[in-house]
């Protein structure tokens, strides 16, 4: 076999299944992430008060070959007793409560960036994880017969050109993968994205650790988690339910898509104003919080997915692949990064 150098955008769960897959398959590969850490949208966030898992919440195992994955760190996802998830009207009342057989869910610990860290792990000690680099253009290498170089952005707001790579692959959200292939003249491979849709999603976190005293042990309802019929909220967990999660009370809470994508320009001081009002509303929590922060995801959840695994191009070499080409969950964006990868090396 010839080992190739490979280059992956992008460092959430597709393209570090991608990219641990094809190194155990004895090649060389480089991830290119924007951001200051692995995980993508599988994201926690410190604070002083414990942390929160402000992207993806929980995860469900139904592949063989995801569990066969998750075996290989061992200790890091442990299951997480909110399958009983219930169902609210928009008052807050319980109108549907999951049943206690249902389907497991599952998290990593201590945190849901937990489990791509430690499958990053051997990237990262390879010294081929660049963080805080933000691909802006694929060029054809000068030097390298039917290779590729990257045109960066490196912290700082530097310019850099990385060169000498066999493949490309992206594994960022179709519209950044759209706005990237269109800027290196590869407007082809970006046509099947158009008909890909993935929401946007407003994400709020809320601590009260005054609930941490005697006599008390959590504020507002008995539940550790909900999907919500309001219409500003979907969702609403426990943080400090999860299991290895501080005991601070702590709560996040998810927009609903239509309300996100309508005031996905508002300004944070805005949004939070409005989600603390509902999850008031919906919680009876009406104590004010000691730690408020939110996030913007731009691209969330997926409406309308690719329904095909992954896209690969053998000649240029370019493939792509994320939870939006089969739907939204964790185990899609392993599946995706999984079968690129598998594709990448029978050349197919």
């Amino acid at each position: 076999m010839t080992t190739q150098h490979i280059a992956i955008i992008g460092a959430g769960m597709a393209g570090v299944t991608c990219a641990r897959t094809l190194r155990q398959a004895g090649h060389k590969v480089t991830i290119f992430e924007k951001s200051r850490g692995l995980g993508g949208r599988m994201a926690t966030r410190a604070s002083a008060f414990g942390s929160f898992d402000h992207g993806a919440q929980y995860f469900t195992v139904r592949d063989p070959r995801f569990e066969l994955a998750i075996g290989t760190a061992p200790g890091v996802c442990k299951p997480w007793s909110a399958n009983a998830v219930r169902v609210l009207d928009p008052n807050g009342r319980v109108i549907e409560a999951g049943l206690p057989g249902g389907e497991r869910h599952w998290v990593a610990t201590p945190g849901m960036n937990a489990l791509v860290k430690a499958w990053g792990a051997p990237l990262v000690e390879d010294g081929h994880v660049l963080l805080q680099t933000r691909v802006t253009q694929l060029m054809p290498d000068r030097l390298k017969k039917n290779g590729w170089q990257l045109k960066a952005e490196t912290e700082g707001g530097g310019q850099q050109v990385f060169a000498g790579f066999d493949k490309v692959l992206l594994a960022i959200p179709p519209e950044q993968a759209k706005a990237l292939l269109k800027a290196s003249g590869l407007s082809d491979l970006a046509q099947p994205l158009d008909a890909v849709r993935v929401d946007p999603c407003w994400t709020l976190m809320l601590a009260y650790p005054q609930a941490v005293q005697p006599g008390l042990i959590t504020l507002g309802p008995q539940w550790n988690a909900a999907r919500s019929t309001h219409h500003r909220i979907a969702w609403m967990a426990r943080e400090s339910s999860k299991p290895g999660r501080e005991r601070i009370e702590r709560w996040t809470v998810q927009a609903s898509a239509p309300w996100s994508a309508e005031h996905v320009n508002d300004t944070p001081e805005r949004i939070t104003g409005k989600l603390i009002k509902a999850f008031a509303e919906i919680t009876g929590i009406r104590a004010t919080p000691s730690h408020v922060d939110v996030q913007r995801w731009l691209y969330a959840k997926t409406a309308q997915p690719l329904g095909k695994s992954h896209l690969w191009s053998q000649s240029p070499g370019i493939g792509l692949c994320g939870d939006w080409c089969l739907g939204h969950r964790v185990e899609d964006a392993f599946i995706s990064g999984l079968e690129l990868a598998l594709a990448v090396l029978q050349k197919r």
